[in-house]
């Protein structure tokens, strides 16, 4: 079999059926055999872009997303998208082509070591020198990949191994399923201890709570116990926002109501918890709370992150333990969480408003979610967009000024069901991994949601959206900057500086593309733009809304007035 044919086979073993990326003269073995191969292919516009697709597809899936460049400049295009799935706990395997191993030695035509450029953002890298080896190098990228914590790996196919012959078979990954270490029981033990001797105990759900089992088993634990539960960004949806023992979401680099269940925490029981989600210093800066640690890898060093006990084995598992030994021995009813969940219910506008109960709301905050104001506040403009969203729906958030509102405004229902960028945080994610999200799950409605400067940071998709007919929407947040860092630029300079930028009319642009281009005029007509893009079934959909983006400085007013009490 011939090389390039051996390594779709071995794609193919996997479970691989689709690949993203674009094409060049250094994988054109590869893209000839795709011609016999049952792999789709997409061809994105930017290796970025494909190098997001999978990612995305990586998330929603738990199996390796596959991106495809070639060398040098394919390559290096590939990597911020590459490091983005790596930081954020995607499994994402690249693929690069490269020159012929007789000139790699030397000087010669876009010859660089990609080997060594993707080595501080993947798991693993290497480069294949004989085609015999292609099933074994296939099959440790998918392995590694896939091990928690999941991330991305990198295979280097040069264009002179590609065309040799080998009668290698490959090795299939389905037929068992890797088993993680159980918990030490001396760990449980402790853990059981100091949940049972805690009075205002407080989970901290990272981003391996997303995981189907272990969401399965943080909610049987907080139903068990009463604990109450704040997710970081990347973790949304690890218990359901609606549930009554949900503190939302905790990580804005400003005090908000959440952070006084931590201030006042005699033990912080941290999940599935990474320190690159919400550095513990924000949350522990005196260095005074014991802390439980639940992970499938050992703690972080870090001086505000010193753990009374590691409980390190599959999260689902040492939940399953824990419950079991607590039994029903611990019941938490702590009344300042639950005043701490009321208020934030009440601002995001989906609870029962309770005035008589809660003197202390800020009205101002309150009515921002229903404000008819043009332009739309973002608490409107999130509050609508989650009324018209189902449950399974999936939203895909850029970086910007609107991840900071749509972390915070946005409750997800679901695992995997808001995607937010919060490890690498890099801008340009939504509109590739929106389309990603739908070609995945074609059932459910996908939105991405990007400022304006994210959206033209790869607007070339479109084009590829439009050409595999692929009916996704990009809600668009106009305010003709770079919002978030005008935002921290006024809050800790007093002046901002070169944040500013001129649009293209964003919906003549879209509707070149041949995508459906929306423009909403009044905060009435953001629910019947979602609607009408919902709606279609051939072509993707951009909604452009004008945001009212003094509120960011609003909100940063009144969270730097929230005091302990």
């Amino acid at each position: 079999m011939k090389a390039s044919d051996l390594f779709l086979k071995a794609l193919q073993e996997q479970g691989v059926e689709v690949i993203f990326g674009v094409p060049g003269e250094e994988n054109a073995d590869v893209m000839i055999s795709l011609l016999d191969s049952p792999i789709r292919f997409i061809i994105a516009r930017h290796e970025q872009g494909a190098a997001f697709m999978a990612d995305v597809y990586g998330r929603l899936t738990g199996k390796p997303g596959i991106c495809l460049a070639t060398l040098g400049p394919g390559a290096t295009n590939l990597v911020t998208g590459v490091a983005n799935a790596n930081f954020d706990r995607s499994p994402l395997v690249a693929v690069t082509g490269q020159a012929s191993t007789y000139r790699l030695h030397k000087e010669s035509h876009q010859n660089v070591d990609i080997v060594s450029m993707f080595k501080p953002v993947t798991k693993w890298t290497t480069p294949i020198r004989r085609a015999d080896n292609i099933p074994e190098v296939v099959h440790k990228a998918f392995k590694l990949a896939m091990a928690e914590k999941p991330g991305a790996c990198h295979i280097e196919l040069p264009e002179d191994i590609a065309k040799l012959q080998s009668d290698v078979a490959p090795i299939p990954i389905e037929g068992y399923r890797l088993r993680r270490p159980a918990p030490d029981h001396k760990a449980i033990a402790k853990a059981v201890a100091l949940i049972r001797n805690a009075h205002q105990p407080v989970v901290l759900a990272g981003n391996g709570c997303i995981r189907k089992r272990a969401s399965t088993q943080l909610k049987r634990f907080v139903d068990q116990t009463g604990i109450m539960v704040a997710n970081t960004f990347m973790a949304k949806g690890a218990l359901d926002g609606r549930d009554d023992h949900s503190l939302l979401t905790a990580g804005l680099g400003s005090r908000d109501h959440v952070s006084e269940a931590f201030e006042k925490a005699d033990l912080v029981i941290a999940i599935g918890y990474d320190l690159i989600e919400w550095h513990p210093d924000q949350w522990n800066p005196k260095m005074d709370k014991p802390i439980c640690h639940i992970d499938f890898e050992p703690a972080e060093v870090d001086n505000h992150y010193r753990c009374e006990v590691e409980v390190v084995s599959d999260i689902a598992a040492a939940l399953w333990e824990i419950n079991e030994q607590l039994g029903d021995s611990v019941s938490f009813d702590v009344p300042l969480h639950r005043h701490l969940r009321d208020h934030m219910v009440n601002e995001l506008g989906f609870g029962e408003l309770a005035s008589a109960e809660h003197d202390d709301l800020d009205w101002d905050a309150v009515g921002a979610a229903t404000s008819d104001a043009f332009p739309v506040k973002p608490q409107r403009i999130l509050r609508d967009l989650r009324s018209a969203m189902g449950e399974e729906d999936i939203l895909i958030v850029d970086v910007g000024a609107h991840k900071m509102w749509a972390a915070r405004h946005y409750p997800a229902y679901a695992p995997n069901t808001c995607l937010i960028s919060n490890g690498f945080c890099s801008m340009g994610i939504a509109l590739p991994g929106a389309i990603a999200a739908k070609l995945t799950y074609p059932n459910r409605n996908a939105v991405g949601l990007c400022g304006d400067g994210g959206f033209l940071m790869n607007i070339q998709e479109l084009a590829t959206a439009v050409q595999y007919r692929v009916p996704a929407v990009i809600m668009v947040w106009e305010d003709g900057g770079y919002g978030l860092i005008e935002w921290k630029q006024q809050t800790h300079y007093g002046k901002t500086s070169h944040v500013k930028f001129d649009n293209p009319d964003l919906i003549a642009l879209a509707e070149s593309f041949g995508a459906r281009g929306i423009a909403v005029t009044s905060a009435d007509g953001l629910r019947p733009a979602l609607e009408a893009g919902f709606a279609e079934t051939e072509r993707p959909t951009v909604i452009s809304v004008k945001v009212d983006y003094s509120e960011n400085q609003k909100l940063t007013t009144r969270l730097g007035r929230l005091l302990a009490h």
